[in-house]
């Protein structure tokens, strides 16, 4: 039914590796992906549990679509105690890692303990050991992936692994895969290097099998057919068109042709760097630290437009996709000679990285952010948070609160990148002033102190990502009552559009394409399409269905793809019970390792408007936080604090997490 139906246990105290079958009823009930870690770790993690400790379980997960023959579920998670929020801690992945795990034979692999020397996990046809990573400890994500598929009698070996930043345990450092695709988020590579775990090398040819096969090729054979259909169109969105109407409408990209074009068309052609432009100049990115605007500190004349997505893709040598992806939004760049930087083939870098080290610190400098995006991952650290970090460091530098000594001497003023790129590397090597910002923005605000804490742009511990939720108020939501916080890849009102919940999910209200941006701040119905948005998501993570999939609209058929693989033939109503479910269980276990999201997770004010900008975009908006919130938890049938509520576990058939929540009291 496409599960393997059995996980892999590693424990790196003992060495002992045995196998767990999974009863059927937890992928009827929770699918595979986050929704069987969420389960896995729930229980298998204690409430005291040290994030970097040896109670701690990191966990690999595929997802229930992965390697059926279903298109756009290559996203695989890693799981387990964030020590970066102390919460549930996941983050997630695309590459070829995903369909890797379940030919290895496994729906999940989990590890525990603590090795007493650096070791890798090699799975190879069924037979898994521990292997020396002496050599590999110190090496970067690229050269330690070449290392063991030359190590490897395999040639089909997939590597997961960590750099530099995970074996030093940055709590902003992530796992990579095929050299820079990384899962970055929550810390979990520094959970990997606190166990001594370089990395986990699989290869095999377990069949996976499905239930309809002959469905899940029609499918996917006209979603395919479709996608290329898009290819040529959409061009609009990088034309002076799209600014002029974004200060005054805001307008869904599901207008223009019907839902799903951006996605197939856009991704396609530029990949996510198509809203560089786009996004400072209508307050979608972030600016000088969230205290500036696009068009008076990082302007088109002289700043956005020297990171255009036509300067990037003048690089491109060929696109990058993920496995079983027609779009292809990723790409392959030949630098030989063409910055100032040693470079030569890397990975585009995402919208995320250009806006972390472009408009958040005012850097207009295309080369420096080629030369960080290649630093980060073969390090292996996210480059959100490493940007948020760093852009933290220039205000306090700004404001006096760190001097030229305490910075080593680095002149920290906005937009020097020579100086950003020095400080990169120390926060890698953890040497000096890196060492204060190496686990972000908010641990280097208690480090510093002196009044810095009000400049740290972080929700619970994790920096805020590059889509300002003053923007979109429904980023602010996902933001803050996430069991995985300060997230992009979840739910906003702009996702809402894209997603088409109504007609995925017949009986929830349609979501207007254009409306003037004045009425954006409204809250109408938009906590019932929030609500359904978050469950929605999780049902795509359990399947292993990347963010752009769903945001094709009722075009992607992932319904239809898990019924035709499992057998099941269920409503959409029902996976959206499923996808609650394993939300639940998610928050379920926050709420057990104490993390409340009202009390814990709370936005900084600048990120809800408080006080309002006074010029640009953003002029006058002050986000109803508090409204949203609790409106919010109500739809999910969470306590006015984002608990889950006992009866609506009970209702979900999680009565024994109802009972251990009971039993921890407040």
């Amino acid at each position: 039914m496409s599960t393997m139906g059995k996980v892999l246990w590693v424990d790196l105290d003992t060495g002992r590796i045995e196998e767990e079958e999974i009863p059927h009823q937890i992928y009827e009930q929770l699918l595979s992906g986050a929704g069987l870690a969420a389960w896995v770790s729930f229980s298998a993690i204690p409430r005291d549990a040290d994030p970097l400790g040896p109670e701690n379980v990191i966990g690999f997960v595929s997802g229930l679509l992965s390697g059926t023959g279903a298109q756009m579920v290559g996203r695989w998670m890693v799981t387990g105690k964030s020590p970066l929020t102390g919460g549930w801690g996941e983050a997630n992945g695309g590459g070829y890692f995903s369909p890797a795990i379940k030919r290895a034979g496994y729906d999940g692999i989990f590890i525990q303990g603590v090795s007493s020397q650096p070791v890798y996990l090699r799975v190879a046809d069924g037979k898994a050991e521990l292997v020396d990573a002496t050599k590999l400890w110190g090496l970067d994500t690229v050269t330690t992936e070449q290392r063991i598929k030359e190590e490897s009698e395999k040639g089909d070996v997939l590597v997961a692994c960590i750099g530099p930043s995970g074996e030093r345990l940055s709590l902003i450092s992530g796992v990579v895969t095929d050299g820079a695709r990384i899962a970055a988020r929550s810390g979990m590579g520094a959970v990997m290097g606190s166990k001594r775990l370089k990395a986990v090398a699989l290869s095999g040819r377990a069949k996976i099998e499905t239930h309809d096969p002959e469905k899940v090729k029609e499918l996917s054979r006209d979603f395919s057919q479709w996608v290329k259909e898009g290819e040529k169109g959409a061009r609009w969105m990088t034309s002076g068109v799209t600014r002029i109407l974004s200060r005054f409408m805001r307008v869904s990209p599901v207008g223009f042709g019907g839902s799903g074009d951006m996605i197939r068309s856009v991704l396609r052609n530029f990949g996510t760097i198509v809203t560089n432009v786009i996004s400072a100049e209508t307050g979608d990115s972030p600016v000088k630290n969230w205290k500036g605007t696009g068009h008076r500190d990082f302007p088109i004349s002289t700043h956005s437009s020297k990171l255009e997505p036509a300067r990037i893709l003048a690089h491109q040598q060929k696109r990058y996709h993920c496995y079983s992806c027609p779009i292809g939004c990723g790409g392959i760049l030949d630098l030989s000679g063409k910055t100032r930087y040693p470079l030569s083939e890397t990975h585009k870098p995402e919208y995320e990285t250009c806006s972390a080290f472009g408009s958040l610190i005012l850097n207009n400098d295309l080369d420096a952010v080629f030369m960080i995006n290649d630093m980060l991952n073969r390090a292996g650290m996210d480059t959100i948070s490493a940007g948020s970090a760093v852009a933290f460091a220039m205000e306090c530098a700004e404001q006096g609160i760190l001097s030229l000594e305490e910075t080593d001497g680095l002149d920290l003023s906005w937009g020097n990148v020579e100086a950003v790129v020095e400080l990169l590397r120390k926060m890698i090597d953890r040497e000096g002033v890196g060492d204060v910002l190496a686990d972000g923005a908010a641990r280097a605000a208690e480090r510093i102190g002196r009044g810095s804490e009000k400049l740290a742009m972080h929700v619970g511990g994790q920096d805020l990502p590059m889509h300002d939720s003053r923007l979109d108020p429904g980023f602010a939501v996902a933001y803050s009552m996430e069991p995985t916080p300060a997230r992009h890849t979840n739910y906003s009102y702009m996702y809402l559009e894209l997603y088409a919940l109504h007609e995925v999910f017949p009986g929830l209200p349609a979501v207007d394409m254009v409306y003037r941006k004045s009425s954006r701040l409204s809250t109408k119905q938009k906590e019932i399409l929030l609500s359904a948005a978050s469950k929605y998501m999780q049902v795509a993570n359990g399947a292993g269905a990347c963010l752009f999939a769903i945001q094709c609209g009722p075009r992607y058929p992932l319904v239809e793809y898990l019924n035709a693989a499992t057998g099941w033939n269920r409503k959409p109503q029902d996976y959206l019970e499923i996808g609650e479910r394993i939300q639940h269980l998610r928050q379920a276990f926050n709420v057990k390792h104490g993390k409340v999201p009202r009390r814990d997770f709370r936005l900084p004010s600048r990120a809800v408007g408080d006080p309002p900008m006074a010029s640009g975009p953003l002029k006058g908006i002050k986000v109803p936080i508090g409204e949203l919130e609790e409106s919010f938890a109500k739809a999910m049938g969470w306590d006015e604090q984002g608990r889950p509520l006992p009866e609506r576990l009970k209702a979900l058939g999680l009565a024994d997490v109802a009972e251990e929540l009971s039993a921890l009291g407040d």
